[in-house]
């Protein structure tokens, strides 16, 4: 029985460290970057776009392809820092909760 108490207090601090996490991810920001910084995208962990920077020389009519290349790119780019911080974040989150290996796992994806 003791144990069983265990596992829902455990339970119980995850689902709150969940709404922590959740609630901190709207607040780290990431930056996209392509054409070796022609175009640059910030957009927060849980995938809202913040901003985006266009260098003036991609304002060109002939250069419309290219500048929706790059945006395409840096979006893409954004997205994968931004991916890869919620990996970090769910982590933290569950190393130090004694989680069995293929539960923890569940929490990163």
């Amino acid at each position: 029985m003791a144990d069983f108490l265990g596992m829902m207090k455990q339970a119980a601090q995850l689902q709150s460290k969940m709404q922590e996490m959740q609630d901190a991810l709207a607040n780290v920001e990431v930056e996209g970057i392509s054409g070796g910084g022609l175009v640059a995208v910030r957009m927060t962990a849980k995938m809202d776009v913040k901003g985006i920077k266009i260098d003036p020389s991609l304002m060109k009519a002939e250069e419309r392809e290219v500048l929706e290349d790059l945006l395409v790119t840096a979006l893409g780019d954004a997205r994968r820092k931004a991916e890869t911080a919620v990996q970090e974040k769910m982590q933290s989150l569950t190393g130090g909760l004694g989680l069995p290996p293929g539960l923890s796992g569940l929490f990163g994806q």
